[in-house]
């Protein structure tokens, strides 16, 4: 099975689409394709349908979706439904029996790739290719080599990393409460890899390449310090100190008034420093600032 949710939810079985088109069995399956091989709760899955307040048939129904999605599943089982009289070679549940194209592997149904266990449901990925799984793969191979000092792997690496982004995670979901949660959590976790990536790029003398890409980020992440840090330094290693301290300026206001804080030990000492014409080396700490994400509506 491949997944893929860093974006639109695109979630295929031997080569066939299963993702459903309508609003909440399309839920159903983006939790438990980005939980896949791991049991999602039906409690959870509960929550994320109909939030604090469920119908009294909520465990009826979320059985009805999981059928919906064992009916794609079993089509795309069988090669998408082709040449297949109704009911022939199809169990009661949305399986497929004999051989088919897993030939000696044996029969595979829609029951053993979307499994009812004691608490809940598991989507199994199998061999399938997973989007988040080959991020976050990516992602620590990069943050391994900048531990390293390797700045080229790491620029490479985290590159990589986050062109597997099409869009905002589950862009066309619609979102409850687990996945809104976990959009924010994957939004996280690239903004991570980026920032590490912009910071390999810096090391790299990249600062020129960069101004164009930052230029951006600062105007949807105001309150970002990392991001402005980096921005400035970039500018005044471009020989435009004056637009440098201009940023910190800004950010500066915005800090102050949308949070009711001054800029952090690090970023005013990068002030200080392009003041004084001897800039640090490094931007502040990524971790100085992550909390004060204040992206633009």
């Amino acid at each position: 099975m491949d997944i893929e949710v860093l974006g639109a939810l695109a979630v295929q079985e031997n080569g066939v689409s299963v993702t459903p088109t309508a609003p909440k069995p399309r839920q159903v399956l983006a939790l438990l394709a980005l939980h896949a091989d791991r049991v999602v709760p039906v409690s959870a899955l509960i929550e994320e349908l109909w939030g604090t307040t469920p119908p009294r048939s909520a465990r009826t129904t979320l059985q009805t979706y999981v059928l919906q999605l064992r009916e794609l599943i079993a089509a795309a089982l069988d090669g998408g439904g082709r040449d297949r009289a109704p009911g022939d070679g199809a169990d009661g549940a949305g399986g497929v029996r004999g051989e088919g194209a897993r030939g000696e592997r044996g029969p595979r149904s829609a029951k053993d790739v979307l499994v009812t266990m004691p608490s809940g449901y598991l989507l199994a990925a199998g061999d399938g290719e997973s989007d988040v799984r080959a991020f976050e793969r990516l992602a620590g191979t990069g943050y391994r080599a900048m531990d390293a000092g390797d700045f080229p792997g790491a620029a490479r690496q985290l590159r990589q990393a986050l062109a597997l982004w099409s869009g905002t995670a589950f862009a066309d979901v619609q979102a409850g409460v687990q996945l809104d949660m976990e959009t924010r959590r994957l939004e996280e976790s690239r903004l991570c890899a980026l920032d590490q990536r912009i910071e390999a790029d810096l090391r790299l003398g990249r600062h020129r390449e960069l101004l164009a890409e930052l230029t951006v980020l600062v105007s949807r992440y105001r309150a970002h310090e990392s991001l402005h840090g980096q921005f400035m330094l970039a500018l005044y290693r471009s020989g435009r100190r004056g637009e440098a301290l201009e940023v910190y300026q800004r950010l500066r206001t915005t800090l102050v008034r949308d949070l009711g804080l001054e800029p952090s030990a690090g970023l005013r000492r990068l002030q200080r420093s392009i003041l004084t014409a001897s800039p640090e080396t490094a931007v502040p700490p990524p971790g100085a600032a992550k909390e004060r994400l204040v992206p633009t509506s």
